[in-house]
């Protein structure tokens, strides 16, 4: 999971939001039934161990991935709606390469050009060990609550609050899910530790994350930026067509379409 990616869209739509200016969500759906962690659940701490090492292992196997992303922003607001979409083709060797190629793109040149193109600029910067070691999930950045465990058909997962030990507009508090077998991120519901921009009054994030293969990977994310002036900017990115190359095969998995 790439924590400082997610911020860096949020900060990207608040750069968008000022040279636009100088709503709210549909109601979410009802929250799941959590039933209190019982003793034959884990601890907070054996949650937590065991998200960083499998978290670890993951990042370590992952050698090599490609994947389709749809990008799509949608602005309301003064002086007038804008829109845009691009799609890339997306490629991850590791340990910390990244390239993009964009195959199509449609919509307003101020959101491809200021938004989608310095994601993806900012995406390889972030993918760097300095930077990335700055925003992990782990206990030197953050602060873990075990809330509850939510029963599913696949195992279960556990729910935690997350808050930054250091406030920052790179790192996040809310809620994240975690795959009670693989120990996993399997979605998040946050926002960042520090507003990013004046011109927002309020920012949220929704990550869905899928398994392909033994790896749990981005499927769907979503922010929200509430403009001051009123109106806001909806960014999302669609994941699909995963191949992905691990330490145990030689070659890519078959790829697995995402597609809705």
């Amino acid at each position: 999971m790439t924590v400082l990616r997610t911020i860096r869209i949020v900060i990207a739509l608040a750069t968008l939001v000022a040279p636009l200016t100088a709503s709210r969500l549909p109601a979410a759906d009802s929250p799941p039934q959590l039933t209190p962690t019982a003793s034959t659940h884990l601890s907070i701490d054996q949650v937590v161990d065991n998200l960083v090492r499998m978290n670890a292992q993951r990042a370590r196997e992952l050698l090599h991935s490609e994947a389709t992303r749809v990008y799509r922003l949608i602005y309301r607001g003064f002086p007038g709606d804008r829109q845009a979409e691009m799609t890339v083709e997306a490629t991850y060797d590791s340990p910390s390469s990244k390239e993009f190629k964009v195959t199509s793109q449609s919509g307003s040149k101020l959101i491809l050009d200021r938004v989608f193109k310095r994601l993806l600029d900012s995406e390889k910067e972030a993918a760097q060990p300095a930077m990335s070691a700055r925003t992990q999930l782990n206990r030197d950045n953050y602060n873990f609550e075990l809330v509850g465990y939510e029963a599913t058909a696949g195992g279960g997962q556990y729910l935690l609050s997350v808050s930054p030990k250091l406030k920052s507009k790179y790192v996040y508090r809310g809620k994240v899910w975690v795959d009670a077998t693989d120990f996993a991120v399997t979605r998040i519901e946050a926002e960042p530790a520090q507003n990013p921009s004046f011109w927002t009054k309020k920012n949220e994030i929704h990550h869905e994350y899928t398994k392909v293969g033994a790896f749990w990977l981005p499927e769907r994310n979503e922010s929200v930026s509430y403009i001051r002036l009123g109106g806001s900017a909806t960014l999302t990115i669609e994941y699909k067509n995963y191949r992905v190359t691990n330490a145990r095969q030689t070659s890519a998995a078959p790829a697995a379409s995402l597609a809705r």
